[in-house]
């Protein structure tokens, strides 16, 4: 299976953000943010919520349903099948529901409870698992299926690149129901056009972001991908969007995966760089195959590949909690090798964190 990346379809030129523009309502709150003199936003007539700078070391997330009081054994059908969580660690082990995004909220709260996972990354996206122009009606019930089953949506997958009416909405709709942690959409340099220019731009939509972000208490973060024109394959390009935001509501979602591929021996460096703005953590694991065209990654099960696990014990020691959620990208099959599979890649990654 060739390198295949997690977008769910091509991208556009980056959105202009013209030079000498006014100041903005967004860049003046994430400029207050960045001094510290905000504190609480009403946004609309709206409060929402907590201080500037806690989000980071919030609690868990106030979704609707028993999450806190079930059985984590308990499936969203009452069904007892679970795959019982893995050791106690700081970071709780999620994972992208993409392979399985067609299916409905209690199905998915099964097959989550079957894996052991703690909650997942849901794809709010154009044909993801949750319509973005269906935000307000869908996502309420992926939120309470998995709470049924004592778990629980952390991070949305979106398509968002700028604030808008959409952007808005699913943000709106993720604080009020709890969820702290959204990656954003993906950008692709236009060939034709500065390469700082064009980092300037979206280090400007970043900004206004992270303003929306510090109003509803949220995250967002930048996912690093691999590939010849992807923004965020170097990684540098990411920090320089993000590094006069507040890490509490803007950073990385960064792919350790993506970054062995890019980094080859030096993805130690641009770990620590990005350290400081994990909102997330994101596994897969590769290997280089040889093949008649040359050279090319192929996605395998986690261990098998070029992921150094390492990078593992430095996250634990670095005091990092945040969630860590796992991709799949090779072959999986049908439900039960699915589930196996991705049951087997929690049990590996579960016994690097435990060292």
């Amino acid at each position: 299976m060739t390198h295949a990346h997690d977008p769910s379809a091509a991208d556009a030129a980056p959105e202009a953000q013209a030079a000498g523009a006014p100041l903005s309502r967004r860049r003046l709150l994430a400029g207050l943010a960045a001094s510290g003199t905000a504190t609480v936003i009403v946004a609309r007539g709206l409060a929402v919520g907590p201080p500037l700078g806690q989000v980071a070391a919030a609690a868990e997330p106030a979704v609707s349903g028993p999450a806190k009081n079930a059985s984590p054994s308990a499936s969203a059908s009452g069904a007892t099948n679970a795959t019982p969580r893995a050791a106690k660690t700081a970071s709780k082990i999620i994972g992208f529901t993409k392979p399985f995004q067609t299916a409905g909220p209690a199905e998915t709260a099964d097959i989550v409870a079957e894996i052991g996972w703690d909650g997942v990354e849901l794809p709010v996206r154009p044909k993801g698992q949750v319509d973005p122009e269906r935000v307000e009606e869908d996502l309420p019930k992926y939120v309470e299926a998995l709470a049924k089953a004592g778990r629980e949506v952390t991070v949305l997958c979106t398509a968002i690149k700028g604030v808008d009416a959409t952007a808005e909405k699913v943000l709106r709709t993720a604080a009020r129901l709890g969820i702290r942690r959204y990656r954003l959409g993906f950008w692709l340099y236009a060939p034709d056009r500065p390469i700082a220019e064009q980092v300037a731009e979206i280090r400007g939509i970043t900004r206004d972001l992270a303003a929306l972000d510090a109003e509803l208490g949220i995250c967002g973060g930048h996912q690093n991908h691999s590939g010849a024109n992807y923004f965020g394959a170097p990684i540098w390009d990411i920090h320089e969007a993000v590094r006069d935001c507040d890490p509490a509501h803007m950073g990385i979602c960064f792919d350790i995966g993506h970054a062995t591929i890019e980094g080859g021996l030096s993805w130690p460096i641009e770990a620590r760089l990005m350290r400081p703005f994990y909102t997330a953590v994101f596994l897969k694991d590769f290997l280089w195959k040889q093949g008649e065209k040359g050279w090319k990654t192929e996605w395998c099960p986690l261990g098998r590949g070029m992921v150094d696990r390492r990078f593992f014990t430095t996250l634990a020691a670095s005091g990092y909690t945040g969630p860590i959620s796992q991709h799949h990208e090779y072959e999986l099959g049908p439900r039960a090798d699915m589930v196996a599979a991705m049951k087997q890649d929690r049990e590996t990654l579960a016994g690097w964190l435990a060292g």
